[in-house]
């Protein structure tokens, strides 16, 4: 099976590390680890103090390049550009870090969507931001792909990537159904709340979910249309004292249309 082939049919590619991806990694680390202690960046602190999501927190530039250091290069690169078909400039990173403990409950999450998060691990489709008092959901950011890259070395149960394989063709199914009978200037003000939910519940029943534990250089690509969330951490995991980080890119399209089209 082609690399394509797969990342199609299950909406996700696995890459070991390698040279270049692990010196990227080792170089990012120290970075990641700085920002997430940027009083600045305090307010990415969630859960209790056991999540950060650190959006745009890592000062790379259009090639992942940070403060002099190699390029964001490798097979989960090469495959971006070859499989995907995409060269798109690198947004700054997101440096998610989870912490023992991982999720506990706080003040800006209610009971509901924290018991979600606990059972569920958060599952989502990253670019449905969820708006105002009653979470209505909207797309905002047309991803063109997660690329997922782990700087650090912890045991398998310290809040892994998790994902429902397979997932990225029952959403397709209703984005194609909801926006497809709109003009694509009208799609980020389509309420897609209950048909999201719905197809939500669909991949819970019938797609596998797989946790997908990482070390050091070590990268993930996802489809932008796969569910994915953050297991809870194990009871005995462990990780460093900066917490288990890594660090993502979700690249936007230009054209709103290839979002939901582009093969």
């Amino acid at each position: 099976m082609s690399l394509r082939t797969e990342f199609h049919d299950r909406g996700l590619l696995r890459f070991a590390a390698d040279k270049s991806m692990l010196a990227w990694a080792e170089h990012a680390r120290t970075h990641a680890a700085t920002a997430a202690r940027d009083i600045n960046q305090a307010h990415w602190l969630r859960c209790g103090g056991t999540w950060f999501v650190g959006v745009d927190a890592l000062p790379n530039d259009a090639e992942g390049r940070l403060a002099g250091g190699p390029p964001l290069a490798g097979a989960a690169a090469d495959a971006v550009r070859s499989e995907l078909g995409l060269s798109l400039p690198l947004h700054r990173g997101q440096v998610s870090i989870c912490y023992p403990g991982y999720p506990r409950p706080s003040d800006e999450e209610s009971a509901a969507a924290f018991s979600f998060r606990l059972k569920r691990d958060a599952a989502h489709v990253d670019g449905l931001l969820a708006e105002g008092p009653e979470r209505r959901r909207f797309l905002r950011e047309p991803h063109a792909y997660v690329l997922g890259v782990t700087l650090t070395e912890q045991s398998a149960g310290a809040s892994p990537l998790v994902v429902w394989e397979g997932s990225h063709h029952i959403m397709y199914s209703m984005f194609r159904t909801v926006l497809g009978r709109h003009p694509p200037g009208d799609w980020q003000t389509i309420d897609l709340t209950e048909a999201y939910q719905s197809a939500r519940r669909q991949a819970f029943e019938t797609c596998r979910r797989v946790a997908l534990p990482t070390g050091p250089g070590d990268a993930v690509l996802l489809h932008r249309h796969l569910l994915h969330g953050v297991a809870p951490w194990a009871e005995g995991a462990t990780a460093p004292s900066e917490g288990r980080i890594i660090a993502y890119f979700r690249p936007e399209f230009p054209d709103l249309r290839d979002w939901l089209d582009h093969p």
